[in-house]
């Protein structure tokens, strides 16, 4: 296996974002590009591969499954876009489908790599991808909630004219419509936000409901008005992949197997998850309030039986 190879399944607005996104950070040094439309993956792999005179070498094919054979990382993106006025738990039982073409065609080739789930619902997706791989949860996991925190810190650190990066708050549960906020760990560069925003005259309970609607109906918001969005996750998909090629450790919000955190079991979700080059190191346990354990249990039992109607 060679964490320095990765194959994007999918070129899609989200795919080619992601690729081209990949390209700049300099993790890699070989990438396969495969999509159902063989010449769009070809003309993705030649358009980025004009980039490299700028930046720096790096291999970029339009291949088939058998060039997976030694990827590191498998990034998914394929599947039905979320349109307008969608949910996006409604673009399931097509991407079920799709799935169903494309995982036994990645482990007929590799058993090896991490499969980073991204296509949408990604917690449903993540689910069916681990069942029907076969291969061990932690190298199957989604992109979940990462983007949805990363819109959260954004927000907050509007609100607050802070710089996000001080914004310390995770996102949980579905990505999707019912997510929540941890507020009750909530902090800024250590500081609880309740403190904060108490020692600089912020109402901050009175804007939380409208900042989780933000973060909740953000995504609605862009594909009303440019048909989807790409930008923000090829942006978390770069993260996450830095966190897994360089060994990183970081702790993240991804869509992974829950059994017996947080009252919850048999079912992918997001929750804090250290991360490292052999993918999911260990679910972190981060405290919640009443509420929020009541509104993640919900979350997680949405998703049980959208899964129940599957048969999977």
């Amino acid at each position: 296996m060679n964490l320095r190879k990765v194959g994007i399944i999918g070129c899609g607005m989200v795919g080619s974002s992601t690729a081209f996104s990949l390209l700049n950070s300099g993790l890699f040094t070989d990438m396969v590009l495969i999509d159902v439309n063989r010449e769009r993956a070809e003309g993705e792999a030649m358009d980025l591969s004009h980039c490299l005179p700028f930046i720096r070498p790096l291999e970029i094919i339009a291949g088939d499954y058998p060039d997976l054979k030694d990827c590191g990382i498998i990034i998914i993106t394929a599947g039905v876009a979320q349109k307008e006025g969608e949910t996006r738990l409604d673009c399931i039982h097509k991407n079920v489908q799709v799935f169903k073409s494309i995982i036994p065609q990645i482990v007929k080739y590799n058993t090896d790599a991490i499969l980073l789930v991204v296509s949408n619902p990604v917690d449903v997706l993540s689910y069916v991808a681990y069942k029907l791989s076969g291969l061990p949860s932690n190298r199957v996991f989604g992109s979940g909630t990462v983007l949805d925190s990363a819109r959260l810190k954004f927000g907050v650190g509007r609100w607050l004219n802070l710089d996000p990066r001080n914004i310390h708050a995770f996102v949980v549960g579905e990505h999707g419509d019912s997510e929540l906020a941890v507020w009750s760990s909530a902090n800024v560069s250590g500081i609880p936000i309740d403190d904060y925003c108490d020692r600089h005259g912020f109402h901050h309970t009175n804007n939380r409901a409208q900042m989780e609607d933000d973060v909740r109906s953000s995504a609605y918001e862009i594909i009303k008005r440019k048909g989807a969005t790409y930008y923000g996750i090829a942006a978390a998909n770069t993260k996450i992949c830095k966190t897994i090629v360089r060994d990183e450790h970081s702790i993240m919000p991804v869509s992974t197997l829950v059994n017996g955190h947080y009252d919850i079991d048999d079912v992918y979700i997001s929750v804090p998850t250290l991360l490292g080059a052999r993918g999911v190191e260990e679910i972190i346990d981060i405290p919640l309030s009443h509420a929020e354990q009541a509104k993640l249990t919900d979350s997680a039992n949405t998703l049980k039986e959208v899964i129940k109607e599957l048969g999977i």
